[in-house]
């Protein structure tokens, strides 16, 4: 096949996955903009963000991870024309998503005491602790929200989410000036008031996005509310099929993240900033390869409504082309910008020399990262998530942590040693999931043609 072929997709993968980029971004904006901002008041302030939003950052995966499940069953039944299955599918699942927001907060209020258990610098502890509590409270508003987002890109309508978000990020922006540094009227918060901003502008999304879906005629059979008949056990168990697997996927891949921040903790308060700092620029160009997984889940998922496997599979390929194009320029970016990047988040010089060494590694799993995420993202089209979750867990778990740990603390190489442990990981998830998409689709189509 021509390369063409694949390349002329290109305008249609990025319509789509360029709003949903942008709404990633934004999520990822509200925490990045705390760093920033928190960063200003000193090192051991900046890892103190880090260790409260890594607890909560698991329960976050968790949750998004588990929404994901609402955007192939939306692409689906929308390919099939099916106006009515698709309102009960986004109102269980907008139900299920509210559900899991509550419960992520519960758990995070009970599992707090861990943060004291973590072999982390006491004056960290101290100072995570309020902001975590605070952060913890904003999971509901935020997984709500997730329902809308997760609903309205399995329809392809992917802007709505994207101007929720900039509108979010704003009012964030306005109310971490206010309450971190104390101006005008407002008291000198710090780290709280970076927390309090946080909260509201996760409130504020949601009710931006329910206003403007409740007034746009194209969403009234899906926005008109459920009753209590309709509510089905069936459609639960469905979502939640394909939604708990998707979450251990997020769950096993943050996680590991997660015990790179506490790894690079137990080596001092810098080495956790320098590790903060590098792991926030390489989740930024990531929320671009989960933008263009989400247009894979929505355009795989269309043409398994229609049973077109040939196209699925070129469809598929032109996204993972895309990705390793977008990701080969973000490697190349970090490598020669290594030395200035992390001034955009401190001045302290020991802190800076850590995160330059560590976006060196960034770069190189700036390709296997978004391929992952990509390639996970055609899977959820096609609603395979069983395997794909049990071969994250091998390239995170049995793979990745095992060798961060060894090169990291008993080979004393730190929080570098610490990151080719990450690099395998991502490359070894890559290798997995991508030999995993090549049998299924190939299956399929070899399937229907025995049928013809």
């Amino acid at each position: 096949m021509k390369l063409s072929n694949y390349t002329s997709e290109f305008k249609n993968n990025l319509k789509l996955a360029t709003p949903v980029m942008m709404g990633s971004l934004g999520h990822l904006l509200v925490g990045l903009i705390d760093d920033i901002m928190v960063g200003r008041l000193g090192p051991v302030e900046l890892a103190a963000t880090s260790l409260g939003n890594s607890l909560v950052f698991i329960a976050l995966s968790i949750g998004i991870g588990f929404s994901f499940a609402i955007t192939p069953l939306i692409a689906e039944s929308d390919a099939e024309g099916d106006d009515k299955k698709g309102r009960l599918i986004f109102q269980h699942g907008l139900l299920l998503t509210t559900i899991m927001g509550v419960a992520m907060f519960i758990m995070l209020l009970f599992i707090k005491p861990v943060l004291g258990y973590l072999d982390q610098p006491e004056e960290v502890v101290v100072l995570a602790i309020p902001y975590y509590e605070i952060v913890s409270f904003s999971m509901i508003p935020l997984m709500i929200f997730q329902g809308f987002k997760q609903f309205t890109d399995g329809l392809a309508e992917t802007k709505y989410a994207m101007y929720a978000t900039i509108m979010a990020n704003v009012v964030n922006v306005l109310l971490n000036f206010a309450l971190i540094y104390g101006i005008w009227i407002f008291p000198r918060l710090e780290l709280v008031g970076a927390a309090i901003g946080t909260l509201i502008s996760r409130v504020a999304m949601v009710f931006f996005i329910y206003i403007v879906l409740s007034r746009k005629n194209k969403f009234a059979v899906y926005m008109k509310r459920i009753k209590l008949a309709e509510i089905k056990e069936r459609i639960f168990k469905k979502i939640v099929a394909l939604g708990f697997p998707t979450a251990l996927q997020m769950l096993f891949e943050v996680g590991l993240f997660v015990a790179s921040v506490l790894l690079a903790g137990t080596l001092g308060a810098f080495s956790q900033a320098a590790n903060q700092i590098a792991l926030k620029l390489a989740s930024t160009t990531f929320m671009i390869a989960v933008g263009i997984g989400v247009a894979s889940t929505v355009r795989i998922g269309n043409q398994k409504g229609l049973k077109n496997y040939i196209e699925l599979r070129r469809i598929a390929f032109s996204n993972f082309l895309l990705i390793f194009i977008i990701m080969f320029g973000f490697s190349i970016c970090f490598m020669l910008f290594k030395d200035i990047l992390p001034h955009i988040f401190t001045d302290n010089m020991e802190v800076i020399g850590i995160a330059s060494s560590l976006l060196i590694i960034a770069g190189f799993f700036q390709l296997s990262d978004g391929i992952q995420a990509v390639v996970l993202g055609a899977l959820r089209g096609l609603q395979d998530v069983n395997v794909p979750s049990a071969l994250t867990f091998v390239a995170y778990w049995i793979i990745g942590f095992p060798v961060c740990y060894y090169l990291g603390r008993t080979l004393e190489m730190g929080t570098f040693g610490i990151w080719i442990g990450l690099l395998t990981a991502l490359t070894s998830s890559a290798v997995m999931l991508l030999l995993r998409f090549n049998y299924l689709s190939n299956k399929l189509i070899k399937e229907k043609n025995e049928l013809t």
